[in-house]
């Protein structure tokens, strides 16, 4: 190696997982799932202007998990620090019994932190990237080092896929949907389209335009990859047809993302921090 290759590095069960751009679709899922814990909702919904500016939110998040997994250590330390600022700053109201909590406490940050990484994984198996079980634990396992980062003790975080299954188990009966989370999963299904994606009369809503039927489609297929617990909580089917249908969804999905790539030049079929990652790597 030439250079700092932060937290994981080429070797990594992290670097091989999120070179898939199929994650995508992982932090979606992870948005559905996050969303059905009552007080994690509140707390977003009562300090985030994700309605006003969702997708440079979701932009803003993204760049966050990026710079975590290929950044620099200094990059990785300063985006950790700048994020943990600002959730020291946030509390919200618990809307069940009034009870004012702080954003950064740990059951909440556990949860954000499980949901997204699960969804992740789950989201890259399931369209056909192929791990190992060992490679699958070694995933959770490496990701115990962001979970550090947002204040969380690795020691109480769940480190392999056995720990992960038992801790939804154990956390089900405080799942539900609130309004909060009603909600959030309406604006997460049907979010405001920026304007250039489907033409002008699209901008003045007389029709739904191809680009709000591609979403919608891809927001049906991360509803379908959640489990059939988390489907049911949403009024959905926890059929097997259901987990078959989706899991065929994401693999379409997953090689027309590679087709699309394979038609554009180098420099644009890998993401700048993969790519700056590598470079420090000595990779190509």
């Amino acid at each position: 190696m030439t250079g700092d290759v932060g937290l994981f590095g080429p070797d990594s069960v992290t670097w091989k997982l999120h070179r898939e751009p199929i994650l995508m679709l992982g932090g979606l899922r992870s948005l559905y799932l996050q969303a059905l814990h009552p007080r994690a909702v509140a707390g977003v919904a009562q300090n985030s202007g994700y309605r006003a500016d969702p997708w440079g939110r979701l932009m803003r998040t993204s760049d966050y998990v990026g710079t975590v997994i290929y950044g620099t250590t200094d990059e990785v330390r300063q985006a950790a620090s700048r994020l943990r600022r600002l959730h020291a700053r946030m509390s919200a109201t618990d809307p069940r019994t009034g009870e004012r909590f702080r954003i950064d406490e740990p059951d909440l940050l556990r949860w954000v932190h499980v949901a997204e990484v699960e969804s992740f994984l789950t989201t890259a198996v399931r369209a056909g990237v192929d791990l190992t079980p060992e490679e699958i634990d070694g995933y959770y396992t490496e990701q115990l080092r962001s979970a550090e980062l947002v204040g969380l003790d690795p020691a109480t975080v769940p480190a392999t896929a056995a720990e992960v299954a038992a801790y939804f188990t154990a956390m089900r009966p405080e799942l539900g949907l609130t309004r909060d989370g009603a909600e959030a999963a309406v604006f997460l299904t049907v979010p405001p389209i920026p304007g250039h994606w489907g033409g002008l009369p699209f901008r003045l809503g007389l029709t739904l335009g191809p680009a709000r039927w591609a979403y919608f489609g891809i927001a049906g297929t991360a509803l379908g990859l959640l489990p059939a617990w988390a489907r049911k909580m949403y009024g959905g089917l926890g059929w097997p047809t259901t987990d078959m249908a989706a899991a065929l969804s994401v693999r379409g999905l997953r090689a027309l993302i590679a087709g699309v790539l394979a038609t554009l030049p180098e420099q644009y079929r890998t993401a700048p921090l993969r790519r700056a990652a590598m470079e420090r790597a000595g990779l190509t």
